[in-house]
């Protein structure tokens, strides 16, 4: 067993305030059995009432394993079963924080234990903000680098906004549990690990062009646990125990590289703003929800196809010329002087092929419009995506603008 939480914690030793961020974490446990480790670690807190937050399909495969583990060590357990809306979908809207909430006030817990995926976790760690008390993950799947996050992915009137929140005290991550996981979860997980191809370009771009803060340890930490996962793509896929492990363990690791900068900078970019788009827009319209991971994997690679076609146009709509007519001193100025660091960062993307290889050895869905995303929404989405995080400031956010300025094409734009 490697201790990712005492390594990250070693790795970054000079960096004081920042690495102070990680002392919320008491314990990171990533093996098989770590499910009965919870109740003497609740105990060793002094934890005698908890509420445990489940769907329907994570209480049969951890849920009811777990419940009576806290029950025979004397603690006292409130399950909340989060409820579907009418097409099944389990979501982290005002409906589920209202019942995660009610039950924990109902309940007088003293902590709250998500066992799920991402939208579990996002309700669980607003509900135990919101009411003061501490929170801890358990893992049902390796599809999603949040599960140690602090910032609370949430759908209020159907818009997807990320709001402070806590991260967990401690996290259990049991191996036996995550390989028999679904094969589309894990590569969901494999697909949000992919979009950090691009994110990290996004950042490094935002700090040239925007000066948006940027901590290379973070970068370090991200990029490391990415190319893990690509050099043991095919122990993943097989959803072997090492292989499970080594990609739970990335999804960990880009999320105590989130927490240690404090923003999601590290592992969120324009792949992520397509899919929070297309995620709205499926609420727009009622539709089922795709995962978050496929969607992401299937972003990253749209993103690289479109990045590389910028790198090839060069720098000539960037220029001093172009960018002083249309009166912007600015953004296209200041990456018209950065051009050549701005290329040589795009060159780090693998291009489409390469990145469709990859998804599709894991079983992932590689085009949009295999997941449902059909091609009108594809181009609205590379338009209009950047608003979903109007403050970051993005390769496509700047390809917009000055797309915008000289006139949008979505049938030469639309990178199918």
């Amino acid at each position: 067993m490697t201790d990712i939480l005492k390594r990250i914690r070693q790795q970054t030793l000079d960096l004081g305030e920042e690495q102070s961020r990680l002392e919320g974490v008491d314990v990171i446990r990533i093996e098989p059995g770590a499910i009965k480790e919870i109740p003497e670690y609740l105990g060793q807190k002094g934890f005698i009432r908890a509420v445990v937050v489940v769907d329907s399909n994570t209480y049969k495969c951890a849920g009811r394993t777990l419940e009576p583990l806290l029950q025979g060590s004397g603690i006292a357990v409130h399950m909340t079963t989060l409820r579907p809306d009418a097409k099944g979908d389990v979501l982290a809207d005002e409906a589920s924080l209202i019942q995660a909430i009610l039950d924990i006030q109902q309940f007088d817990a003293e902590v709250v234990l998500a066992v799920g995926g991402g939208t579990i976790h996002d309700i669980s760690r607003y509900a135990a903000y919101t009411t003061a008390i501490p929170f801890v993950a358990v893992p049902t799947a390796p599809s999603v680098d949040g599960f140690n996050s602090k910032g609370a992915s949430i759908i209020a009137r159907g818009e997807k906004v990320t709001i402070p929140a806590i991260g967990p005290s401690a996290m259990f991550a049991d191996t036996d549990i995550l390989t028999r996981a679904p094969a589309r979860l894990v590569a969901a997980g494999f697909g949000d690990m992919l979009g950090k191809y691009t994110s990290l370009f996004d950042w490094r771009f935002s700090s040239m062009i925007a000066g948006e803060p940027y901590m290379e340890r973070s970068v370090e930490i991200t990029r490391s646990a990415l190319q893990k996962c690509v050099d043991h793509i095919s122990s993943i896929a097989e959803r072997s125990e090492a292989g499970v492990t080594i990609l739970m363990e990335a999804l960990v690791e880009s999320g105590l590289a989130m927490l240690l900068f404090a923003q999601s900078h590290p592992a969120s970019g324009s792949e992520h703003h397509l899919s929070h788009y297309w995620e709205m827009e499926y609420i727009r319209l009622g539709k089922k929800q795709l995962l978050h991971g496929a969607k992401v994997g299937a972003a990253c690679i749209e993103i690289s196809k479109l990045y590389h076609r910028i790198a090839k146009e060069g720098p000539d709509k960037w220029s001093y010329e172009a960018a002083f007519g249309s009166g912007d001193k600015g953004g296209a100025a200041s990456i018209y002087v950065h051009w050549n660091a701005i290329a040589k960062e795009i060159a780090l993307i693998p291009d489409e092929e390469t990145l469709r290889g990859l998804l599709r050895t894991v079983g992932g869905t590689v085009l949009p419009i295999e997941l449902g995303i059909n091609y009108d929404l594809l181009d609205r989405s590379l338009r209009e995506a950047p608003r979903v995080r109007a403050n970051r400031y993005t390769l496509l956010r700047a390809y917009n603008e000055r797309q915008q300025e000289h006139g949008w094409n979505p049938q030469r734009n639309s990178n199918r």
